[in-house]
């Protein structure tokens, strides 16, 4: 049950509950001090009474009539309080007269005197006038006037304690429902953004705390907003570049497969026409023959690029460093004056984080040859951490102007990398152009 009550009722009730504790043990104390605090009045007025008593039989001596202002004296005595005080004649025992409340309705009940359970306390003075004995006073103390004015005090604590402790209970409760009042704002701000509102705001309020928490989930909101329009843009720009990619690709087949396969079907059909003649022209057979292994031939190198740039060569079958050696070996041929260097640690990583790796030390070595005028690249691969590894390709060319925007290659590149969950930087400056890349190595294994 107590799991199932909310915040607001937990803290009214736990409050209620000290509340009535605090009461109930501060009636309880009470009770416990009834009996001594009891029997500490019965003895204090008994002895009060006493001296008191005493001090008025010394006064006797000078009295003409001692007799009758002894009874003027006991009658007078008679109208105190928590004390009777009777006089004993002759050798008679006399009983304390009991005690006639003046409120019965005062009177503490029969359960809370049985819990105290007091005796009454009896004193005899002797009462010696000019050496002729006049009796004597008998002195009973009443504890059920201390006892009434003892359960007063406890109905009167019960009451004022009970009208503060609801006075208390009622401020609190108040207090706790305004200060806890932002919570459920903050719940429902957080069921809106978990139904995709990250435009939600909350406007922090109430305690300290509370503020923080929403200043934290506006924050938050912002962030998840961001992220979900980045990975929006992030799959919109995918698509732009598969379209790119598509059209260049169809662009290739068109312009460069399409002559070549037009070309050997006119060879083709040249030498059916030839060989179907009754006097065939060898010399024109010679000429389409040897044409269409050239043809032939540039088809195959346009096919290898083609597939070069659908898929690496040798990465799967040779591994990430002899595919990497194979491309700078490549650009090195090509570009005799470039030096190209290249350090890899290695690592395990998976397929997909290689042909990230691949792509971007391609890409930017594209980039280093057609536009930087380098005369030195540095390419390094070098784990960074425990699931992660760093990409850097570094060149000593003129650096990007101030208005330089990254191309389409490089763009692609930095999305496929955050696609990852890695980080993309290019950063120019007199002496070259950097571009790091930091790429998770915990990723799939199935090619991006």
């Amino acid at each position: 049950m107590w799991q199932r009550l909310s915040l607001r009722a937990r803290l009214n009730l736990l409050l209620a509950l000290v509340l009535m504790l605090g009461l109930v043990i501060n009636i309880a104390r009470l009770a416990l001090e009834a009996g001594p605090r009891v029997a500490a009045e019965d003895r204090s007025v008994v002895l009060l009474a006493r001296e008191f008593i005493a001090t008025l039989v010394a006064g006797l001596n000078e009295a003409p009539d001692p007799e009758a202002r002894l009874q003027r004296i006991v009658a007078d005595l008679a109208a105190l309080r928590h004390v009777s005080i009777v006089r004993e004649e002759g050798t008679a025992p006399v009983t304390p007269a009991a005690r006639r409340d003046d409120d019965e309705v005062n009177a503490p009940p029969a359960w809370f005197v049985r819990l105290i359970h007091p005796e009454q306390t009896t004193l005899r003075v002797p009462v010696v006038v000019n050496g002729r004995s006049l009796g004597a006073l008998v002195i009973a103390s009443h504890p059920n006037d201390e006892m009434a004015e003892i359960w007063d005090g406890i109905v009167t604590q019960l009451e004022v304690g009970a009208a503060i402790a609801a006075i208390m209970l009622l401020i609190t409760m108040t207090v706790v429902s305004r200060a806890l009042a932002p919570i459920g704002q903050l719940s429902d701000a957080m069921a809106r953004i978990e139904g995709g509102h990250y435009q939600t705001r909350v406007a922090p309020a109430g305690p300290p705390e509370l503020a923080a928490i929403g200043e934290r989930l506006n924050t938050l909101a912002t962030a998840l907003g961001a992220a979900v329009e980045d990975k929006r843009r992030l799959a919109e720009r995918v698509v732009s570049l598969q379209d790119v990619e598509r059209k260049e690709i169809a662009r290739e087949l068109h312009d460069e497969f399409g002559p070549f396969l037009f070309a050997l079907r006119a060879h083709g059909s040249a030498l059916q026409r030839i060989a179907g003649s009754a006097t065939p022209d060898i010399a024109a057979l010679q000429n389409h023959g040897s044409a269409m292994p050239a043809q032939v031939n540039e088809l195959q190198q346009l096919n290898r690029r083609v597939l070069e740039r659908l898929r690496p060569a040798g990465l799967s079958e040779l591994g990430l460093r002899e595919a990497l050696s194979a491309l700078t070996r490549l650009w090195r041929e090509a570009h005799p004056g470039v030096a190209v260097a290249i350090a890899m640690a290695p690592g395990p990583m998976s397929e997909t984080v290689e042909l990230t790796i691949y792509r971007v030390v391609q890409e930017a070595l594209t980039n280093v040859f057609r536009h930087a005028g380098a005369t030195r690249v540095e390419v390094t691969i070098a784990p960074t951490g425990v699931d992660e590894v760093s990409v850097r390709v570094q060149d000593d060319g003129a650096g990007l102007a101030a208005d330089h925007r990254l191309g389409l290659g490089l763009t692609g590149m930095r999305e496929r990398v955050l696609a990852l969950g890695g980080t993309m930087d290019v950063t120019s400056t007199e002496r070259g152009v950097t571009v790091e890349a930091r790429v998770p190595t915990g990723v799939g294994t199935s090619p991006a």
